[in-house]
């Protein structure tokens, strides 16, 4: 939905505020009138004539009147004063617009705050599950962006497995994409990549301490490899479609 523009909002606000204005002012006008009504029908006289109780009515109603006029009126010249207070920015963009001595002193303090905040940026910190400051695994927690692999592994094995089973929340990869197994080769102790993956994310999920550095990397370097495998598994199936097709056009 679009928001309405500033303009927009400014003249809704001012609509909104006359109606308070209005509305609070009928109310004090009723009010006063019925009051003022009720003090003459209440009089020994029934009259204006000698009513103290009207008259004072009437100057207490225009005392409220006053003052809060008043200080409505000081408001506004209080914040009128102090928004005149507050400097425009300005910015110095040639040398000619400050004297020499100024510049190279704003030039001098830019430096040295530029070299403050370069010096104070971390280094060589290392948080337990996080990339280290300065390399490219920086500002990554391992064990969440570890178990986001799984729905983007899961999506991929759908599209050459339509009738993969759904996942379940704790369910093991080993188990859950068992059917990639076949798929996948196996190194010299007959473990596959989703053998690496399926402990990288049991780590993740059940393991007190955070994952290292070199655990996250082995995860996702088996999920690099079965991404990788679904992918050309994908390739070769749209690429069978198409010559299946094309032998039944031919």
């Amino acid at each position: 939905m679009r928001k309405p523009s500033l303009r927009a909002r400014a003249w809704i606000s001012d609509i909104c505020y006359a109606l308070l204005v209005l509305v609070t002012g009928c109310f004090f006008a009723i009010s006063c009138a019925l009051l003022l009504s009720q003090a003459i029908r209440t009089s020994p006289v029934r009259s204006w004539t000698n009513d103290w109780d009207a008259v004072i009515i009437a100057a207490t109603y225009l005392l409220v009147c006053i003052i809060s006029i008043a200080l409505c009126v000081k408001r506004r010249i209080a914040v009128r004063r102090r928004m005149q207070r507050i400097a425009k920015t300005h910015y110095s963009i040639v040398r000619k617009e400050v004297p020499q001595p100024v510049h190279e002193y704003i030039s001098q303090e830019f430096a040295r705050s530029c070299l403050v905040a370069y010096e104070s940026q971390p280094c060589n910190t290392v948080h337990s599950g996080w990339g280290r400051p300065g390399t490219r695994l920086s500002g990554i927690r391992f064990r969440r962006a570890l178990l986001d692999t799984i729905a983007e592994i899961d999506a991929r094995a759908r599209l050459i497995i339509p009738s993969h089973p759904n996942l379940k929340p704790h369910a093991r990869m080993l188990h859950h994409f068992r059917f990639l197994l076949p798929l996948l080769p196996k190194d010299e102790d007959g473990l596959s990549e989703l053998h690496y993956y399926d402990s990288a994310i049991q780590l993740a999920r059940t393991v007190d301490r955070e994952p290292t550095e070199e655990e996250y990397q082995r995860g996702m370097d088996a999920v690099a490899s079965i991404l990788q495998m679904l992918w050309e598994c994908r390739s070769e199936m749209l690429q069978e479609s198409r010559m299946q097709t094309n032998s039944v056009i031919s």
